[in-house]
This record gives structure tokens, C-alpha cells and sequence, in this order.
């Protein structure tokens, strides 16, 4: 290893206000790193930052579906199963609002254990906020995007159906980023140029790597200060940038070795994507094709430091979209979404929602494990691209491993007709936090999931606690490492 050093927080930076981070490389290592202390020491190596971000599935798994384990629905997560925490027994009953159903309240307590206060308000702050506060008192360091959500969702009547990073007021932390064009705006920044200038501005948005180049140069030329190997690494980083960019905006331009970028999305976005609550249709590929480009694009803001806190959302609580399309899972064909033929139904009567709606734990449900399934395989694809060897960092375990990454849904029963079923057993997974959450299978938890959260961010040294202050606090000790 070379005796230069690198800060964790180096970026290259280009003109307006464009920040491309660098990926983690052995130059950033302390000399000597410090091992990670135990939980409640709040002490982890040198160059890992405390991280914390919501991820949000849409209508939930029925609790009774939640008993099979990773047989069941879960199953894609099986393959994370030692990097992750599956808590079953959650109640959020508490997050009840009179005369309204989990969709909207439930969706509104997920990761604030609070009802709503409004139509466009939480409850409370949500889990990323509270450790983002705590760790982060006087702000962030410049240049970094201190809340970035974003999502992929049809569902729009009342916010907190799909944003769920909040203020301790209640207000949304960060503007939802629904588009991968917007996305990759957000986070590496826009062009400012002047306004007479469009042909400037044409030329230079066609690539934010475009006004980091001499940097580029200087960090895998003869002078950088990087050895060979992670001169190599920067260059795949970088490579890897471009082929998102082109992906995000459909660009003619190519990397030799990288993929041809798809056409624009015709995803509908804004009013156009909920007509009236009556749903819409869309095809499996139209669906993870965007959301996956999202997902890569956020997990790159994390990893090369962008992004330390905030939300990503895939399909909105009580989300109304008419599938349709072949669910390929590990090469075998599972099932054929086909929602308003099966359903045999228009408009939202015809809408995927319904299975839930109908869910009953003495029949098959197979549209709705469908559903489930392909859920849980859209998250783990999220969660897996934080745990790839790029994402290792100066500890040695990966992003993925060191964040607080806590998943939650609105519902534990999609049935609207009792409240104690229906916002008990909701499902919640959580990531290890550098070795101070308890990882590997499931788990039994059975507590409150104000208790739980606040377990959570005592774990990671935050400071307060959710709820009410005169409330007494029920440590869930059988999630801590």
C-alpha cells in the first residue's frame, strides 16, 4: 500500500457545482483503523461514515405469509439472509388514524412509529433523520445531498404514501426523486451556465464526467498519488458513471464494453401516473427496468459518499397498477401477471391492491405471493448492489454492512376491517450497522415498533428518541449484536 493517503470524502469536482465521488480505495485506510467498538461505543473504523436510509414496499406481506420464512414470499432475501435481520411480530397499532385504513397511516408510521398529522405530514421524524441529526448536528459536509429520496410509484393522493424521510416536525426531509433523469441531477449536481449560452449548455450536459477530466487525468496519470490498483478501480468507477448517465438520459454517446442505453422512459410521472385513483396499466420490464436504474443510481450516491441518509421507495402504500408480464425468477418462470384479466375487472376493481383486499390465510393466495415475491426480489436488488466488492470499505465489510438500512411496508393484513390485525405483524428487515444489529435469518421479535426503532438508534449512538418523553422505553435487547 502507498504511504499517501486519501481522505474517505475526496471527490473530483467540475463546473457547475458538479461533485463525482471516487469509490473507496486502499489510499483512504488510516494507517492504523480502529476496530469497532461494541454497540453502545458508537465507534466505528475510520472512514465509515454513519449512514442511515429507509427502504418502502408498497401493501406489505400478511403476517401469516411472513411464518414460511425465506420458503415463502421472503425468499429472495434468503440470499442476504446472513447480512440481514427479518423481524416478524412488529406492532404499530399505535400509528392508527381514526377513520382511516393502514394505507395511508400505516405507510405514514413506517420508520417513525407515528399516525399522520395531516394530509402531507408525519407524525414525527423518521429513523434516518434522528441519526442523521444526531451525528450530524452543525450539517453535513459541503457538497453532500443531505436527504436524497427517490422512488418508483403510481400511488400519489397524500405524501407519506411514498416519501419516508421526515423532520422532527413532521415536514418531508428531502424533494422526491422520481425520474432517473432527476436522480442523476441530485446527485452529481447541474450545469449553470448562462442563458444565453445553449449550445454550451447542450454540449456540457451531455456528460457530467465531461468537467472532471483533467482531475481524471491527474488521478491515473504518473503523478496521482494512487497505486496501479486503484488507479484501475477509479477508471471502472468512472466507467461505470458514464454507463448510468447514458442510462439515465438515453445519450448517443458510448463507452467502448458498456451496454446501449435503453430509450427514454414512458413511465407516466406527476398527475398523469395516478388518473383519478383508478390505477394504471403497466408491463413487469416497463416497471423494473426503471426501477432498477434508480435503485443503481441511488446505490451509487451511497457508495461513493453522495448520499449518507434518506428514503427509496418501491410502489407506493396501497399502489393501484394493473401488472402484466412473465415473473422470471433464477431462470424459472414463477408466474404471469395478467391483473385485470385474472381479476376479470377494470379501473382500480382491476388493480393488483385487491389481492391484498381479499387475502384470506386459509387459500392459496398465488396472485398475492406472486406480488410478494417479486417485491422482495426488486428490494434484495437494491440491497445487493451496496454489498458488491467496489462496496467494501475501510473496516472490511461493505456498505451494505455498515449502513442502518431499516425496510418496512403500511400493512400486516391488507384487509380493511380490523385495525389490530391489520397494523400488527408488519414486516420490518434491518441491516447489521457495523456489527451492532444482530444479523442472519429471522427472527420472532414481538414488540411495539416504537421500541424497536428506538432500540435501533440507541444502537447507533443517536441522541433521542421517538414518541412521546414521558414514555418509558422498552429496549428490544434480542436485536442487538
Amino acid at each position: 500500500m502507498t504511504s499517501k493517503s486519501l481522505s474517505r470524502r475526496t471527490v473530483l469536482r467540475g463546473l457547475g457545482g458538479i461533485t463525482v465521488g471516487l469509490p473507496f480505495l486502499e489510499e483512504m485506510l488510516a494507517p492504523r483503523a480502529a476496530a469497532a467498538a461494541p454497540w453502545a461505543a458508537a465507534k466505528v473504523a475510520e472512514g465509515v461514515p454513519a449512514r442511515a436510509f429507509n427502504v418502502f414496499f408498497g401493501l406489505g406481506i400478511p403476517a401469516p405469509l411472513q411464518k414460511e420464512g425465506f420458503d415463502g414470499p421472503l425468499e429472495p432475501l434468503g440470499e442476504l439472509k446472513d447480512k440481514l435481520l427479518i423481524m416478524r411480530g412488529i406492532d404499530q397499532v399505535r400509528c392508527d388514524e381514526s377513520g382511516i385504513n393502514a394505507h395511508f397511516d400505516g405507510a405514514s408510521g413506517a420508520f417513525t412509529a407515528a399516525p399522520p398529522d395531516g394530509e402531507a405530514r408525519a407524525g414525527g421524524a423518521s429513523i434516518d433523520q434522528m441519526v442523521r441529526r444526531s451525528h450530524h448536528p452543525d450539517g453535513l459536509p459541503a457538497g453532500m445531498v443531505p436527504t436524497l429520496v427517490a422512488g418508483t410509484f403510481f400511488r400519489r393522493s397524500r405524501v407519506s404514501r411514498y416519501v419516508h424521510s421526515y423532520n422532527p416536525d413532521g415536514t418531508v426531509a428531502g424533494a422526491m426523486q422520481e425520474s432517473p433523469r432527476d436522480l442523476f441531477d441530485r446527485v452529481f449536481g447541474g450545469l449553470a451556465l448562462g442563458d444565453g449560452d445553449d449550445a454550451r449548455r447542450a454540449r456540457m450536459k451531455r456528460s457530467v464526467l465531461d468537467t472532471v477530466v483533467d482531475q481524471y487525468r491527474h488521478y491515473t496519470g504518473g503523478a496521482s498519488p494512487l497505486g496501479g490498483a486503484s488507479r484501475s478501480r477509479l477508471k471502472d468507477h468512472l466507467d461505470r458513471v458514464r454507463e448510468l448517465e447514458q442510462r439515465a438520459f438515453a445519450m448517443g454517446r458510448k463507452v467502448p464494453g458498456a451496454p446501449e442505453a435503453p430509450p427514454a422512459s414512458e413511465l407516466l410521472h406527476g398527475g398523469k401516473a395516478d388518473p383519478g385513483g383508478q390505477g394504471i396499466d403497466i408491463t413487469l420490464e416497463e416497471l423494473t427496468t426503471e426501477w432498477r436504474l434508480l435503485a443503481d443510481l441511488y446505490a451509487l450516491a451511497i457508495q461513493t459518499d453522495r448520499a449518507r441518509f434518506g428514503s427509496i421507495t418501491f410502489l407506493a402504500a396501497g399502489e393501484r397498477i394493473r401488472l402484466k408480464g412473465d415473473y422470471i425468477y433464477n431462470g424459472e418462470k414463477r408466474f404471469a401477471f395478467d391483473d385485470a384479466g385474472q381479476r376479470r375487472k377494470s379501473g382500480d376493481k382491476g388493480c393488483s391492491h385487491e389481492w391484498w383486499h381479499e387475502f384470506n390465510e386459509k387459500k392459496r393466495n398465488e396472485e398475492l405471493r406472486a406480488h410478494a415475491h417479486m417485491k422482495m426480489r426488486e428490494v434484495a436488488y437494491f440491497l445487493k448492489a451496496l454489498d458488491t466488492e467496489d462496496c467494501r470499505e475501510a473496516n472490511g465489510r461493505t456498505v451494505l454492512e455498515n449502513s442502518l438500512i431499516t425496510v418496512s411496508t403500511e400493512s400486516g393484513d391488507g384487509r380493511h376491517n380490523d385495525v389490530k390485525r391489520e397494523l400488527s405483524g408488519v414486516f420490518h428487515a434491518v441491516t447489521g450497522a457495523a456489527g451492532r444489529i444482530k444479523t442472519g435469518g429471522v427472527a420472532d421479535v414481538g414488540a411495539e415498533g416504537i421500541d424497536l426503532y428506538n432500540t435501533l438508534l440507541e444502537a447507533t449512538g443517536a441522541k433521542g428518541k421517538l414518541g412521546p418523553a414521558d414514555r418509558q422505553h422498552r429496549r428490544v435487547d434480542s436485536v442487538l449484536a
